[in-house]
């Protein structure tokens, strides 16, 4: 058995044994004893400790021999050297799970990452759930089990969350308590030596008594089964994620646009969107959305009505859902009357719903269930300013009722301090979520409803593509029997005929002479770009002559460019030129392209092509296997997608052709994985097809540093 398959021994353990307790208040060792003894776990205890006698009034076991076969969970908090030796006397007991707290493993290196090797090679024979080491420890509040060594315990409430790092728990589990956040599941996973975040995420995604996913992570170790147990989990419940230490020092030593532009973090959004993961970029962000999605219904829709008695409030408000991609709801013809039957003549009936600032109780309720009755209504922002005739806590209790009595998505936004707190207090035990101002609550809103979007839709599927393989192959395997790192262009042409992809006419001219006949047969007029396997970028050394509408032209050209790119790439060898025919007169420039990344593998890129891409920085990522949703999305992300639609007047390009590139890209991608990186750039698109004109591949190579420095740490 998989020591990941089964977590129950670690979160639902009959027993508990803590070896290396501690008789003296405030080690690690007594602080985890502790907390399983003030916190009511059901279970039974057992210290271990070979000098004390009694721990927290719980009789002592003198050694791991003595404990009880099986064991469901032991927590280690001994000192590193003991640990290894702990762990084997464990897995003879045998032991079904074990949390280690010690710290000084792979986090120090040398010895301590031989160690951590140790653990997890014992952990994963003796098929044992083993989460750390160096970490907080567990916390499971529907059995009352507190495995940690934090202060105190977390409400018990609807939110599973687990964390790489131990100092980030220790200040949640603080701050959530002030703040009654409630929690089914706390996790700190440490070093992850055999637990990680997909073992977690898919128990967290079966566990009844969660209802939102919450995760801090600094690393995946897994990315191809993040994605698959992540796009699982997101079906059962909301997945809310903090990704930390994403940056672009991957992509430093990147020879091709794609690589300089698709970084780390490049691929973490692509991981994240394309599983159904919403991805914060802080602490408080993540929280409000857990409070949001585990308290309240999935929004039915986009339209948002707003109930204010500030009319400055109400327009930020509405400001708000315009950049979230929210509407404001159109009030019905039968509720418009039905507010006109109460509210002053100068209050504004049509959305957001200014009620006037002497507006009390009953006139927000009155509002408030007038708005949340009509079907034009999907979720209900209340927004309050403390005016001097605001009944605060009366209000709440009235947005209390008819969100329970409506069953739509009902959110606060109380701008102020005292005045307002004891309002905010009754609608967050209420299970209401209140903000200080709107723009996190239609944040919350706005990812609820495309939460929401997503979950309706049925899942994806990648589409397969006609190629001949073994002539692709065939291009590959010679550049890697030459021992060459990169396929340029005239070499390359080859692998557009084998995934059928469209290009055009192109013939390599060794002379002048013969690039000025093959202009003629070509068609004129013809663009010239230098043909060399040591140039990569052409425009770089001037290797590339457009719109060449003669034979003398031709001529010209061919000289300029190959004495040019003689004297500026000194050592490279020159082939001669390409010469290749104009695309249609107005045809727009893209990128398409991929990078293998180390975590996810191929990551696929789209943008406005050209020299200037590196500058612009206009691109859109996923992760190979693409579907046809993905290619389609991809091309509308860009900034410059109104250009590629079409400007006074211009016909928009072909999307169709620019997506079967895309799709052609991606299952390349996949069929060599001894490809690092490949380019399409330029892509020619315009409203009646679109071409690959110039085409590159990068192959892997060995990271000669990186397999020594393995090679050392296996010794």
């Amino acid at each position: 058995m998989s020591p990941s398959t089964n977590l129950t021994p670690l979160f639902e353990p009959a027993e508990v044994a803590v070896v290396g307790a501690s008789a003296v208040k405030g080690k690690i060792g007594h602080t985890i004893v502790e907390n399983l003894v003030t916190n009511g776990y059901r279970g039974k205890i057992f210290p271990v400790n070979p000098k004390a006698d009694d721990i927290c009034g719980l009789k002592v076991v003198r050694g791991i021999q003595d404990l009880p076969s099986p064991l469901d969970l032991a927590v280690l908090c001994v000192p590193p050297p003991a640990v290894v030796p702990a762990l084997n006397a464990l897995a003879q007991l045998p032991v079904k799970a074990v949390a280690i707290i010690t710290a000084g493993f792979k986090e120090v290196g040398g010895e301590g990452y031989r160690m951590e090797r140790e653990i997890e090679r014992i952990a994963r024979e003796h098929s044992i759930a083993l989460l750390g080491p160096n970490c907080l420890g567990l916390v499971n509040t529907a059995r009352r089990l507190n495995a940690t060594f934090a202060v105190g315990s977390p409400p018990r409430g609807s939110i599973g969350f687990f964390s790489q790092s131990g100092a980030l728990c220790v200040g949640i589990l603080d701050w959530s308590k002030e703040l009654g956040i409630g929690f089914s599941k706390f996790v700190s996973m440490g070093n992850k030596a055999v637990l990680d975040e997909c073992d977690l995420l898919e128990h967290l995604a079966a566990d009844q008594d969660t209802n939102v996913i919450l995760g801090y992570l600094e690393s995946i170790e897994d990315g191809g089964r993040f994605l698959h147990v992540a796009r699982r989990a997101t079906r059962e419940k909301p997945v809310i994620l903090i990704k930390s230490g994403t940056t672009a020092a991957g992509a430093k030593a990147a020879s091709s646009h794609t690589g300089a532009l698709a970084g780390a973090n490049e691929a973490y959004e692509a991981a994240f969107r394309q599983s159904g993961v919403l991805r914060v970029d802080d602490v408080a962000t993540l929280f409000n959305l857990a409070q949001a999605f585990s308290c309240q219904p999935l929004p039915a829709g986009p339209n948002v009505a707003v109930v204010t008695n500030a009319g400055g409030l109400g327009i930020l408000s509405a400001d708000a859902c315009s950049r979230a991609g929210l509407n404001l709801a159109t009030p019905s013809a039968a509720t418009l009357e039905t507010l006109r039957g109460f509210l002053p003549g100068f209050a504004a009936l049509y959305n957001p719903i200014d009620i006037i600032g002497d507006a009390d109780a009953e006139r927000y309720a009155r509002t408030l269930d007038a708005v949340l009755a009509d079907e034009q209504t999907h979720t209900a922002l209340v927004v309050l300013a403390p005016t001097a005739r605001v009944e605060v806590e009366k209000t709440s209790h009235a947005v209390i009722e008819l969100s329970r009595r409506h069953e739509k998505p009902v959110f606060c936004c109380y701008m102020g301090g005292e005045h307002v707190a004891a309002g905010r207090e009754l609608l967050r035990e209420a299970g209401v979520p209140c903000y200080d101002f709107p723009e996190p609550a239609v944040a919350c809103i706005q990812a609820m409803y495309a939460y929401s979007e997503r979950a309706s839709r049925p899942a994806p599927v990648a589409a397969n593509r006609l190629r001949d393989r073994d002539a692709a192959c065939a291009v590959v395997c010679r550049a890697r029997e030459a021992g060459v790192s990169e396929i340029v262009e005239f070499q390359a042409q080859e692998i557009l005929r084998a995934y059928n992809l469209p290009a055009p006419e192109t013939r390599l001219a060794r002379t002048s002479d013969e690039a000025a006949r093959l202009a003629e047969r070509i068609g004129f007029p013809v663009v010239l770009k230098i043909a060399s396997p040591q140039i990569s970028h052409k425009s770089d050394v001037g290797g590339v002559a457009v719109n060449l509408g003669d034979a003398d032209a031709v001529r010209a050209a061919f000289a300029r460019i190959t004495s040019r790119a003689a004297r500026l790439a000194k050592g490279a060898f020159i082939s001669g030129c390409l010469v290749q025919a104009m695309a249609p007169r107005g045809a727009k420039e893209v990128i398409v392209g991929f990078r293998r990344d180390p975590q996810f593998g191929p990551l696929v890129l789209f943008g406005l092509g050209g020299i200037y891409v590196e500058v612009l920085k206009d691109i859109s990522c996923r992760l190979a296997p693409l579907t046809l949703d993905d290619a389609r999305e991809m091309i509308r992300e860009v900034r410059s997608y109104p250009l590629l639609r079409g400007v006074r007047g211009e016909p928009p390009v072909d999307f169709a052709a620019i997506e079967e590139i895309l799709m052609a890209m991606s299952r390349f991608a996949q069929d060599f994985p001894e490809v690092h990186e490949a380019e399409f750039n330029p892509v020619l698109a315009w409203d009646g097809g679109a071409v690959v004109a110039d085409v590159r591949v990068v192959l892997a190579r060995p990271d000669l540093n990186a397999a020594i420095e393995a090679a050392g740490q296996d010794e």
